[in-house]
């Protein structure tokens, strides 16, 4: 019997149809620079250098974990897309860099046209709010390496800085002080845990009502990242940031030592923010120890900015009229050879 790509489970036809539906989708995130269309073998950004005197390209690679396990079970893919774009584009916001092009990786056992539609909507979101283009990405059928109702997501994004802008912490000085801007929840690290407790040990289901949360399980789960473009940009406008930290994986305890001087210390109190109920919640099911969760979570703060103590209030009140819930959680110290370089309080 003759054989087709088809009949071994990958549809190029559908994949054709599929690059049509999610075209107009798409376009709405180019911004000036973009050039061609989406489906060429490269995706094309005109980088206008009269706009800048040095420019350094600024570029990061994500994906999203195995919160992608929690989108499949709940058949919701609409904002981890959304969770792919945030995890990027903060990456690089902390070095000072304006998000420029995203790209998307998505692999499949099978194309799901429904489902990878939606990915895309969530894709296009995320680039709306990190106000970056979309230009190009890659929808792989792979049988045989996925089953047929799972997937995989990965992204990459470039950015551009002024070389003499770049923010790599190196300004930190003792008495810098240490601000930190609210998640939106869980954002999308530490899943592999939250799945264990909640699922394999307390045999929760998505569905259930959780009156600590006041919604049901699987919504809060699902919330998406939050991304902070938007906002850090309007800081460095006007004030001069001594560092900045996403707090992804690792959480406080490793994300902010990534960016401190070999001579400074990071005191943080812990009582200067209320932590969201999830993480309580989190601690309470699984016993988790105290430092495992503060090596797991952001638990609660998904940006740290470090200022000199004369720009905080000024900061704290630009923030609070961008909507955004912030504190003082910390300040920096001198470091002691012997000493870690972040100390909790």
């Amino acid at each position: 019997m003759a054989a087709t790509y088809r009949d071994a489970g990958v549809d190029i036809a559908g994949a054709d149809t599929f690059l049509q539906k999610i075209r107009a989708m798409v376009k709405t995130t180019y911004r000036s620079g973009v050039l061609g269309d989406i489906g060429g073998f490269g995706g094309f950004f005109h980088l206008n250098l009269h706009k800048y005197q040095d420019p350094v390209l600024v570029s990061s690679t994500d994906g999203v974990g195995t919160k992608l396990k929690i989108a499949i079970a709940m058949n919701k893919h609409d904002t981890i897309g959304i969770d792919l774009v945030a995890m990027c584009a903060n990456d690089i916001i902390v070095h000072g860099a304006t998000p420029l092009f995203f790209l998307d990786y998505l692999a499949m056992g099978r194309l799901r046209q429904d489902i990878a539609t939606e990915i895309v909507a969530g894709l296009t979101q995320g680039c709306l709010q990190a106000r970056c283009s979309l230009i190009g990405g890659e929808t792989a059928e792979m049988p045989g390496v996925y089953q047929l109702q799972d997937y995989d997501l990965a992204g990459f994004i470039v950015g551009v800085v002024e070389r003499n802008h770049i923010i790599d912490g190196s300004e930190i000085a003792v008495g810098d002080r240490i601000i930190g801007i609210a998640a939106s929840g869980l954002h999308a690290n530490g899943f592999s845990l939250v799945r264990h407790i909640l699922f394999e040990q307390q045999h929760y289901d998505l569905a259930d009502h959780i009156p600590a949360l006041g919604r049901p399980l699987g919504e809060e789960l699902l919330e998406p990242t939050k991304i902070y473009v938007d906002t850090v940009l309007n800081l460095l406008r006007d004030f001069p940031l001594s560092g900045l930290a996403h707090i992804t994986g690792g959480g406080l305890t490793d994300n902010i030592p990534r960016i401190l001087p070999q001579t400074c210390q990071a005191i943080i109190h812990r009582q200067q923010w209320s932590r969201p109920a999830i993480f309580d919640f989190l601690q309470q099911q699984g016993d988790i120890p105290v430092e495992e969760m503060w090596r797991v979570f952001n638990n609660g703060i998904g940006m740290v900015i470090i200022v000199r103590e004369e720009y905080v209030t000024d900061i704290l009140q630009r923030l609070h009229a961008l909507k955004e819930t912030a504190y003082v959680i910390g300040e920096v110290a001198a470091r002691k050879s012997a000493a870690p370089p972040l100390l909790y309080r």
